[in-house]
């Protein structure tokens, strides 16, 4: 996870850099890497809950220990999230991503870099694909901060931190926290402590299949645009990176 502390907002005060532990599934995948081979690390199963059994490959980019793609051997169910868009719409997210390759990050518009930094390489990348590509490429951007994510706040957040064709999503913590732990990402509630919001969240990008509507491709947070340019024709047309 990503813990990551933003103040309480004064407009004379900036945002306290994060604290940050690697997130789970990311560590777990650098080690299967750096000792040549495949292991269960642990990953939610549609149920929510941790799955025995999660294998993974990493396949793309630099050497076995920075590769910014891992394909998952068992991929994850897409969630059955209906929240609400920025529009104050209700959102479907199975629906509306039937048959579209997807690319789903859980974050929350206060976070000081690893948000902002993720949807602005994404949108970077995004830009260099054809217009038709640019224009079947859905990523959805889930607060994990809904009690300050509003509608309003994301509509105004995503199109200067990434793009305003990205969809924004919140609702009550519960089903997003909920729905989050079926693609083997956890989320905390926020919480203040001396002061200070903090935010715990798992900072992986899930790309899910055009063909299939699996999510069998995760990124870490260390993911650069290069890496998103060169793998997201791949994942428009449902291919391994």
């Amino acid at each position: 996870m990503s813990a990551e502390k933003t103040p309480s907002p004064t407009p004379e005060d900036g945002p306290a850099r994060p604290g940050r532990r690697t997130p789970l599934i990311v560590a777990a995948v650098a080690i299967v890497a750096a000792i040549g081979i495949t292991a269960a690390v642990g990953l939610g199963g549609d149920d929510g809950k941790p799955s025995a059994g999660g294998s993974v490959a990493v396949v793309s980019g630099g050497d076995d220990t920075t590769r910014a793609a891992t394909v998952l051997d068992r991929p994850f169910t897409k969630p059955g999230l209906v929240l609400t868009d920025t529009k104050g719409q209700k959102y479907d997210l199975r629906e509306r991503t039937k048959g579209k390759p997807t690319l789903i990050y859980f974050g929350y518009t206060h976070c000081p870099d690893v948000c902002p930094m993720t949807m602005s390489n994404i949108a970077i990348a995004k830009k260099q694909l054809p217009k038709a590509d640019q224009d079947k490429l859905q990523v959805v951007f889930v607060t994990t901060d809904p009690e300050r994510d509003t509608p309003a706040e994301l509509a105004k957040w995503l199109p200067a931190a990434g793009d305003p064709s990205f969809t924004g999503l919140t609702g009550s913590f519960s089903t997003i926290q909920a729905g989050a732990r079926q693609i083997g990402i956890g989320i905390d509630p926020p919480k203040k402590e001396n002061g200070q919001v903090v935010s715990m969240h798992g900072a992986q990008v899930i790309a899910f299949s055009p063909t299939t509507d699996q999510g069998y491709v995760l990124y870490g947070e260390d993911t650069s645009v290069d890496d998103y340019a060169k793998d997201l024709p791949k994942l428009i047309k449902g291919e391994n990176p």
